[in-house]
């Protein structure tokens, strides 16, 4: 990109070149060499279309996880968290080993171990995860939260979470549990089937402040 002057103001393309005004300067630049034609149909571009399709698929899935936890994302103050969770859905794609490059999904890649540990280790901004201190035991009506002995609230906000990754919508239900004395397990109730595919993020609370939360 530069700059030209002349008493002859261009706006366009001449040849190879592209005119246009920026901010009240005249530029000039050459064309992209970028064929949208060539992008879709020619074999050259194979793997930038299939890192495309992906990276289109990891940005889908983070937003609407991220719409589902709007309201306690916002007390992270981290404003490079977009970019965070971007990455951390890209990471968990590429455990994907059962899909053919180009359609890896995160869904793939939360059905690992490595998937959920990754998932489970992430920490929005300053305020710590739940990684190691809490699990979550499932019965036949009801789940059961446990968490460590010494971490002391007296509010528990449980976020059941299931995310459609092929239609990519999302559904989730927010539960409440204010605790008067700690307890060896917190029950709470159990909104999909065990045959679809959804998680739990958890917030812990002290005097109204958040003090742990993540997915467990």
């Amino acid at each position: 990109m530069a700059t030209y002057e002349s008493f002859i103001k261009l706006n366009g393309s001449v040849g190879d070149l592209v005119f246009y005004n920026l901010n009240g300067k005249n530029i000039v630049r050459k064309k992209s060499g970028f064929n949208k034609n060539a992008f879709h149909k020619s074999a050259s571009y194979e793997k930038v279309r299939q890192n495309s399709s992906e990276f289109g698929h990891c940005s889908k899935i983070g937003k609407i996880i991220r719409q589902c936890l709007e309201v306690y994302i916002k007390e992270s103050n981290d404003p490079l968290l977009y970019q965070k969770f971007a990455k951390l859905m890209t990471e968990i794609k590429d455990l994907d080993n059962v899909s053919e490059k180009g359609k890896r999904t995160v869904k793939s890649g939360l059905a690992t171990e490595s998937g959920m540990k990754m998932l489970r280790k992430f920490q929005f901004g300053n305020i710590r995860s739940l990684e190691d201190t809490a699990t979550i035991s499932a019965g036949l009506w009801d789940y059961g939260l446990v968490l460590d002995k010494n971490i002391v609230v007296d509010e528990i906000i449980i976020e059941t979470l299931r995310i459609d990754f092929e239609e990519y919508k999302s559904e989730h239900f927010k539960q409440q549990i204010f605790v008067e004395k700690p307890m060896n397990e917190y029950v709470f109730q159990k909104y999909f089937s065990d045959e679809e595919f959804h998680f739990h993020f958890i917030v812990l609370k002290k005097d109204g402040k958040i003090m742990r939360m993540g997915f467990v």
